[in-house]
């Protein structure tokens, strides 16, 4: 069988003076190597209708990007401050989140993915994080050495018994924290799965979802290779990505 199709989101970007969509490396060799097929869709003016795309995929990975969510789209006002801003990715990611979940396929978020499911199911972000009273500072400073960036830097807390558990066991996770948003009030339809000490939410899952459907706020893509909970989170979304495959070619038979 054919390995199954991943759909990964891009992010608008200038490159040589022209605009381009694209998708760091990491995040498709991370679905490369858990045994699926990444295929990136493109962010342009027009918005996109995924239903031709996920007519044929088995899963959907949102990225994290520099770009954070259009605060308009949570009812806050677009400063510039709060910025830069992506409104090209965001009128594609928001409707691709929403249709991925009521097909119920697999679906992945990481960072500013995780923000845009709780954007697109009605929840409100923090546009900077580090100026909310007794939370800590998320951000990591820009730097050439993207291990350096990237680096696992302080531990959260799984909820006992929730989906993530299932997956990294009850105990703490030491993960990498490269965000200056977060989620502030969580929307409906989403369940806790891990807190930073500071009480900043690093992990969701869909409650009652149909298939695999969490987002965590670091980044385990960075480190898909070498470290176990990073690699586990993508295992388990490529096994659910194989089981969704598997269903589709059953119902086509």
């Amino acid at each position: 069988m054919a390995p199954p199709l991943v759909v990964v989101t891009s992010d608008a970007i200038t490159h040589n003076d022209a605009s381009w969509s694209g998708t760091p490396s990491t995040y498709v060799t991370a679905v490369a190597v858990s045994g699926c097929m990444p295929v990136q869709l493109p962010v342009i003016a027009q918005t996109l209708d995924p239903a031709p795309l996920l007519d044929v995929a088995s899963g959907v990975l949102v990225t994290g990007s520099r770009s954070n969510v259009h605060p308009p789209l949570y009812g806050a006002e677009a400063t510039e401050e709060a910025g830069p801003y992506d409104e090209a990715r965001d009128r594609t990611t928001l409707p691709l989140i929403r249709e991925t979940l009521r097909r119920g396929l697999p679906l992945l978020c990481i960072c500013r993915g995780v923000q845009e499911l709780n954007v697109a199911l009605g929840g409100s972000l923090h546009a900077e994080l580090h100026e909310v009273e007794g939370r800590n500072d998320h951000r990591s400073p820009p730097q050439p050495d993207l291990d350096a960036r990237f680096a696992l830097r302080h531990d959260v807390t799984v909820a006992r018994g929730g989906c993530l558990a299932t997956i990294l066991g009850d105990g703490p996770v030491f993960v990498n924290s490269v965000h200056r948003q977060g989620i502030d009030r969580i929307a409906d339809g989403l369940t806790v799965e891990a807190l930073a000490e500071d009480g900043t939410v690093e992990a969701v899952s869909v409650t009652g979802a149909r298939a695999f459907a969490l987002g965590v706020q670091w980044h385990p893509e960075h480190w898909v290779r070498t470290d176990p909970a990073s690699k586990a989170i993508f295992e388990a979304f490529a096994d659910a990505c194989r089981a969704a495959q598997s269903a589709r070619t059953k119902e086509a038979a």
